[in-house]
C-alpha cells in the first residue's frame, strides 16, 4: 500500500515477478519456462487458460499486464496482485466495455508495455485448448504490435495434472487445497514464436492463434 506506488515502473515489474516467484514456492510449485519470454513491448501474449494459477505462473515468468474479467479484483491473493501489475478488468456481459478495453489495450501497447489475455474466455481442465474469442486481438491489429502464443501445462510425476484446475462448479478454495495438497506440481510455460498480423483478420488470426499453442502444448505433456 505505502511502497509500491512509489517505485518506478520497472522496479515494480521485477516486484511482481519476484511475489509471484516467491509464491509459486510457497505452495509448492515449481516452475519451468521453455522457449524465449519477450525481452520488452509492445507485444500481447496469448494463452490457453487452466485455473486461477495461471495468472501468478505468467507473472513468475514474465511480468505483463493482464486483460481479465472483472471479479478477478475480488479474488483472494490474485486479486491484489493483479491490480497492483495494472490489470486491465473487462466486464464480459457487455460489449460496450469490451470495447472501451481494446481501446486502452490499443494505448497501453503504443506506449510499449506487455499485455496478456486468456482468449478461451473461462477456464478448462487442461486436457484441450477451447475455441479462442477474437474480440481482443483487435487491439494488437489496431497498434500494429506482435502478438506471441504460448502454452501452460501443469504436471506431476511426468504427466499432466489436473489439480490446479479451477473449472465447471469447482470453488476457488477446493482448487487452492488440490494445488497445496499436491506433491511434485510443476508449472511449464513454453513460449511460442512471436507473429505479426500480415493481413489476416482477427478471426482468422485467432485460429491460427490456438493451432500454435495447441501445438506447442505437446511438448511438455
Amino acid at each position: 500500500m505505502f511502497a509500491f506506488p512509489r517505485l518506478t515502473p520497472s522496479e515494480r515489474e521485477k516486484r511482481v515477478e519476484r511475489w509471484a516467484q516467491d509464491l509459486l514456492e510457497r505452495f509448492g510449485v515449481a516452475l519451468e519456462i521453455r522457449g524465449a519470454p519477450p525481452a520488452s513491448g509492445p507485444i500481447l501474449l496469448v494463452a490457453n487458460h487452466i485455473s486461477w494459477l495461471d495468472i501468478v505462473v505468467l507473472h513468475a515468468a514474465r511480468y505483463c499486464r493482464f486483460v481479465s474479467k472483472a471479479n478477478v479484483r475480488h479474488w483472494p491473493l490474485i486479486g491484489p496482485l493483479a491490480t497492483g501489475a495494472g490489470t486491465l478488468y473487462v466486464e464480459r456481459e457487455s460489449r460496450r466495455d469490451a470495447m472501451r478495453v481494446v481501446h486502452r489495450m490499443v494505448d497501453a501497447l503504443r506506449q510499449g508495455d506487455v499485455l496478456a489475455i486468456f482468449p478461451e474466455g473461462t477456464t478448462s481442465d487442461g486436457s484441450g485448448v477451447l475455441p479462442f474469442h477474437a474480440n481482443l486481438l483487435q487491439a494488437a491489429i489496431a497498434a500494429d504490435a506482435p502478438v506471441q502464443p504460448l502454452g501452460l501445462v501443469f504436471l506431476q510425476a511426468g504427466g499432466p495434472s489436473e489439480a490446479p484446475a479451477y473449472v465447471g462448479d469447482d470453488s476457488l478454495i477446493a482448487s487452492i487445497w488440490r494445488t497445496l495438497c499436491t506433491p511434485d506440481l510443476r508449472a511449464v510455460v513454453v513460449f511460442g514464436e512471436a507473429q505479426h498480423a500480415a493481413g489476416r483478420d482477427r478471426r482468422a488470426w485467432s485460429r491460427d492463434l490456438r493451432d500454435a499453442i495447441v501445438a506447442i502444448r505437446r511438448a511438455p505433456s
